[in-house]
Order: structure tokens, then C-alpha cells, then sequence
């Protein structure tokens, strides 16, 4: 952020700077005779001319740092009317009339007795900011303006280019998207969704795919779009890019199949593929490339969803895959991951397939009470679906695991009424194996305390 030393004539600040964005302190006479502050010459005598809103400007730029000189006291925002007291002190005016009328005649900076509660306006702070937010504004309005320009010719060049000059038009197009926001907005404007999105068929390179998908991703589509991209061929292509693509490109498949995903016209036999789920998994658990993970995740919790897709993934072999990972997920990728567990759960084969794999009960043992009220949920929902099944066999395992002791936890703590009754009943279903000597010894309750 730029330094300003302001100094002070009969108690308002007359310091300006260059505008050239190093922080260089001018007196006013220097200023005003380089168009600083609107004198002839310069972006900003123009802007100053064509009135520009002040509060418009500041609402439109939102920017993270703004000279401390400009900031009201008061209300730490930018002023728009800054006004200054008899101590020298400047304030945006509606905020020191509000400290008045509260029965304050002080100074709120320095808490000195005002002598003279009248206030004079600052223009020439005033100008400084204005000039400041008109600079930064026109800049931006500048860059929009290109971006747009750019955004209509790489359209034009997407409607006749093919091949290499295809591509490249399609990676420029999606570096812009991905950087500016009016870009983004220029191509659904201009019809860009519907052009990229017929680029997309049967008969398109993996190459031409992925810079369209990659742009697609980061688009706002609208319900035809979304109608458009549902198409089977288009489906088929993302599935196929979704196993042999880049991780880039597998990661920006999943999310536009997951975007798609929220339609309501979303037909649950676009997911119906093997090959889709295979491809999934394998993202979920490439160990070099970590950032698919979580994307792999969100799409496989919102197939589940649709209970025709279920089976499927059971049948994948999704489930113990899941269980293994668990240890060494991060908290959002692990509650995803209980979700579709506990979720799978439900059908018969899922809860079979939890049975069989060794490291269900003790990892779902370890997870509670753990990280968080709902992995603490999913994970007691498991473990009851698991002695459910198999009572004799899976509860002593899990009470060797120390669930005992974690279900009373469960019981003594804050959590959800729910979830303590759950783990009364599965407390007391994994009690029937033991004598009542032995099951307490299970309990550990010294090691119990909160």
C-alpha cells in the first residue's frame, strides 16, 4: 500500500501524490499544474469532467487496499465527504454529525474537548481521493472494455479456425475467462456456451476437448445450456477425457458433469456408466496428483444421490477403496467420503461389501469423536449397519477396537440427542457377548474422562 505523509495547512490536508501508483508525496501546486487534481492534462482531468460517481466508484472497485489518509476514522471505509474539526482531525461528514448528535463534542481520534464544533470540508482531500478511485476506475473500465474486444474476436476465431488455430484460440479463451470476470460474461452474452458447446461430439479430439471443457467449467450456464451439454455424445466425451486426460482435465470433467448434475432435467442414466465411476475412483485415489481428491469426492456424494447409480458403484468395488483411504483423507474430503459410505450402507450389498473389508470397524472405530458431529454421525451409522449385520462377529471386533469406550464418550458429551441414543443401543448390542465383568473392562472408563 502506498505511504502518504499528509501535511496540514489551517487544518486540512493538502497532501497529494503523482497517481503513478509509488506512493510519492507532491505539494499541491505541483499537483494541481500535473493534473492531479483534475487541472488540465491527464486521464484524471477527464474523468473529473465527466462526473463521475464517487460512491459508485468506490462500490464498483472494492479494493482490498486503499491510503490510510482516505479511510473516516470512524467508520474505517472510504470518504466521500471528508470534512475536518478544529483538532485538524478528518472525517467522512455523516459520521462525525452521528458522533455529535450522540452528545459528543470531542475529537474521537485524539478524545480532545472540541473549542469549535464547527467543520470545514476538505476539498482538497476530497480531490485527492477522487482522483485516486477515478484512476483505478478508468483503468479498470479500460482493461473490461479490452478484455471484451478480445473475448468477441477468439469467438469469431472459434467459429472458422480449426485445428491448431482451434486450440489456441480455445487456451487463450480460457486463460481471459479464468482472470476476468467480464469475460465470462461477454461470452454468454455473445452465445459462447452454445458455440463451445458444439465443438463438443463424437467425432472431437481430446485435445479441442479439454480447453472447451476448461472453459465451460467456468461459466454461469443456464438450464438449455446445461440441456445442451447432457447430450450423450457430449456425455460420452466427458467420461472419456474423465479417464485419459490430463489431471487438469479429469478434474474440470468432474466438475462440469457435477454442475450438470444440477439440473432438474438430469436423467440418471447420463451416470449409469461404469466407465464413469471407474474413471472417478481413479481420481479419488491418485496419490501424486492430491487436488482431485475432493472434486472426485463432491461428484461421487451427488451420484449417490440417485439411488439407480448405487449398486453400480458397489459393484466397483467402491467401498473398500473408500475404507482404505479414510486414514489419510484431509476433513472435507472425509466427510464426503463417510457420506457415500453410510449412504451406500443402505443397500444390502453396501453393507456386505463394509462387512468384508477388514479396516471398517477399526477405522470407523478411530473417527469418533474425532473430527467433526457429522463424521461422528456417518461413521456410527456404519458401524450399526455393520453389527446389525453380523452381530456376534462384528461387535467383538469392534469392542476389541475400544468402541466401548467411544460410545460412552459419545453418551457424555454435547453432541446431538440422536447420536446418543444410537450409540445406547449400540452399546448395548455389543454388550450381549460379554459377561458384565468382562464388558466394563472393554469400557476402559478411567480412560472416559471429558
Amino acid at each position: 500500500m502506498p505511504m502518504f505523509q499528509p501535511s496540514k495547512r489551517d487544518g486540512v490536508v493538502v497532501a497529494a501524490f503523482d497517481g503513478s501508483g509509488d506512493g510519492q508525496v507532491l505539494d499541491l501546486d505541483t499537483a494541481v499544474k500535473d493534473g492531479v487534481l483534475g487541472g488540465v492534462g491527464g486521464v484524471i482531468g477527464a474523468a473529473v469532467g465527466e462526473k463521475l460517481d464517487l460512491k459508485k466508484m468506490i462500490e464498483e472497485l472494492d479494493l482490498p487496499e486503499i491510503p490510510s489518509v482516505f479511510i473516516c476514522p470512524i467508520s474505517l471505509e472510504p470518504m466521500q465527504d471528508p470534512v475536518t474539526l478544529c483538532t485538524g482531525q478528518t472525517y467522512e461528514r455523516s459520521n462525525i454529525l452521528k458522533w455529535f448528535n450522540l452528545g459528543h463534542y470531542t475529537c474521537p481520534t485524539t478524545m480532545q474537548e472540541l473549542w469549535d464544533d464547527s467543520v470545514t470540508p476538505n476539498r482538497t482531500l476530497y480531490h485527492l481521493i477522487y482522483t485516486w478511485f477515478s484512476q483505478k476506475y478508468l483503468l479498470m473500465k479500460k482493461r473490461s472494455e479490452d478484455v471484451q474486444g478480445r473475448v468477441s474476436e477468439l469467438l469469431q476465431t472459434l467459429k472458422k479456425a480449426k485445428g491448431q488455430a482451434r486450440i489456441q484460440a480455445l487456451k487463450e479463451l480460457k486463460q481471459v475467462v479464468a482472470a476476468r470476470a467480464t469475460a465470462m460474461k461477454t461470452v454468454v452474452d455473445e452465445g459462447g456456451v452454445s458455440l463451445i458447446s458444439s465443438l463438443l461430439g463424437p467425432f472431437t479430439s481430446h485435445a479441442v476437448g479439454s480447453e472447451a471443457i476448461a472453459v465451460l467449467v467456468n461459466l454461469e450456464l443456464d438450464s438449455e445450456s446445461k440441456t445442451n451439454l447432457m447430450q450423450p455424445t457430449k456425455i460420452s466425451l466427458m467420461v472419456d477425457m474423465l479417464n485419459e486426460g490430463s489431471v487438469e482435465t479429469k478434474i474440470n470433467c468432474t466438475r462440469l458433469i457435477e454442475k450438470l448434475m444440477e439440473e432438474k432435467e438430469f436423467r440418471a442414466e447420463s451416470i449409469s456408466s461404469h466407465r464413469l465411476l471407474v474413471g472417478l475412483m481413479r481420481l479419488v485415489k491418485d496419490k501424486r496428483h492430491t487436488n482431485g481428491i475432493l472434486p472426485g469426492l463432491s461428484l461421487l456424494r451427488s451420484i449417490c444421490l440417485h439411488k439407480q447409480v448405487m449398486g453400480l458403484i458397489v459393484s466397483i468395488g467402491a467401498v473398500s477403496q473408500l475404507v482404505e483411504l479414510l486414514p489419510a483423507l484431509e476433513p472435507d474430503c472425509l466427510e464426503l467420503a463417510l457420506f457415500i459410505l453410510d449412504t451406500l450402507s443402505s443397500l444390502p450389498e453396501g453393507k456386505a461389501a463394509l462387512k468384508d473389508c477388514g479396516n471398517t470397524i477399526p477405522n470407523m472405530v478411530r473417527l469418533l469423536m474425532r473430527i467433526s458431529e457429522s463424521c461422528t454421525q456417518y461413521a456410527l451409522s456404519i458401524l450399526w449397519s455393520v453389527c446389525k449385520l453380523a452381530p456376534e462377529e462384528c461387535s467383538s471386533v469392534a469392542v476389541e477396537a475400544g468402541l466401548a469406550a467411544k460410545l460412552l464418550l459419545v453418551i457424555q458429551s454435547g453432541c446431538n440427542p440422536v447420536l446418543k441414543q444410537k450409540s445406547s443401543e449400540l452399546l448395548k448390542l455389543c454388550s450381549l457377548n460379554y459377561t458384565d465383568t468382562i464388558f466394563i473392562s472393554k469400557c476402559k472408563l478411567t480412560r472416559t474422562i471429558l
